[in-house]
């Protein structure tokens, strides 16, 4: 009986825990994608727009690229179906892996009022094995405290 009671104490410690590595696990994958997913959390602009092409094509996650974006700006980007689709078309700019900086040479790299920044950003990456090279500058506006996507400029150059 005292040998049997030793086993069912065993198998319970082994229970517990595959349940409290289960529940770590579960904890850690919960807050592990919500992260990837708070991009509208972010205080400063240049991050945001960061954050945005990052998802759009590094992570391929067009759901997300939207999330950073006013809501006629994310219609026209949730219009086109695929990442691809809205790199194409709204951005005319194709990569497979991509490096987005903001503009940091020392001259103003925002032109930012009150709730609204002008941002300029330097894309180096690869499509299809050659590199490409490319700036984009964005209109990020305030809204309820998130900045949001609004716009894509007009060509610098």
């Amino acid at each position: 009986m005292m040998a049997t009671s030793i086993r069912a104490q065993s198998i319970k410690k082994n229970i517990m825990k595959f349940h409290k590595y289960l529940l770590l696990s579960l904890t850690l994958l919960l807050f592990s994608c919500d992260k990837k997913q708070e991009i509208t959390k972010i205080d400063n602009p240049e991050f945001v727009a960061v954050a945005f092409f990052d998802a759009l094509y590094n992570e391929k996650n067009l759901e997300k690229a939207a999330s950073v974006c006013d809501p006629r700006f994310a219609r026209i980007i949730l219009h086109y179906k695929s990442t691809k689709a809205v790199a194409r078309h709204v951005f005319n700019m194709s990569y497979d892996k991509v490096t987005i900086k903001p503009e940091s040479s020392g001259v103003k790299i925002r032109e930012q009022f009150k709730d609204s920044a002008a941002i300029t950003l330097y894309f180096d990456g690869y499509y299809n094995g050659n590199r490409v090279k490319d700036i984009k500058k964005v209109s990020m506006i305030q809204v309820g405290g998130d900045w949001v996507m609004d716009k894509l400029l007009k060509d610098p150059f």
